[in-house]
């Protein structure tokens, strides 16, 4: 148990897949403008990370390896992850046309969310179970969801800041983005501390 929750928290505050990794940096400053959007686009990546790391696993253990095809795991991940942001896009727009207009054309791009990949990869290449590659993608989904609430919340700060014209737009968001990932490297030594 005690594994799992060094996993979990791990993924959440010290390997952040946006803040520490940089995997997902375009849903995170294209969809943190608005903490209600931003917080739709978290759970739709939630979902996609833990579901798509429970098909990648047996795929990746049972098919790929065992016939020595695991140069095919990117393709085939690939496919799995896109196939899932389709229902959930199909569902979105039948069930919640609102968060599916506000997200717009970041959904579809989470088939290509870096991060997505970067987990399902990632739980294989560390040699995690199935119950631990589950744990580390909740874990990565729920660092992302925190990521693009906190700073969801520096932008609104940001916008309503007198900010020089030069560092008006992208070049405050880059800071402001900056400035927020290093807060997390603080998180490191409490981990270590808490479970080491």
């Amino acid at each position: 148990m005690k594994e799992l929750l060094v996993i979990l928290f791990s993924a959440i505050l010290v390997d952040n897949f946006v803040l520490s990794r940089f995997l997902g940096i375009c849903p995170f400053l294209g969809v943190s403008k608005n903490v209600k959007t931003a917080m739709g686009m978290s759970m739709a990546v939630i979902i996609v990370m833990v579901i798509s790391s429970a098909l990648t696993w047996p795929v990746q253990f049972y098919i790929l390896y065992p016939r020595n095809l695991g140069y095919l795991q990117t393709g085939v991940f690939i496919v799995i992850i896109a196939a899932l942001v389709q229902i959930i896009e199909t569902f979105l727009r039948k069930s919640i046309p609102a968060l599916y207009r506000a997200l717009g054309i970041y959904l579809p791009l989470i088939t290509t969310n870096c991060a997505v990949l970067g987990v399902t990869i990632l739980n294989v290449d560390s040699q995690y179970t199935f119950v631990e590659s589950i744990t580390h993608a909740a874990g990565a989904g729920l660092g992302f969801m925190l990521a693009l609430f906190l700073f969801s919340g520096v932008r609104a700060k940001v916008d309503r800041a007198d900010v020089p014209k030069f560092m008006k737009g992208l070049p405050i968001t880059l800071v402001s983005a900056g400035l927020v990932s290093i807060s997390f490297f603080g998180f490191k030594g409490l981990i270590e501390k808490l479970f080491g």
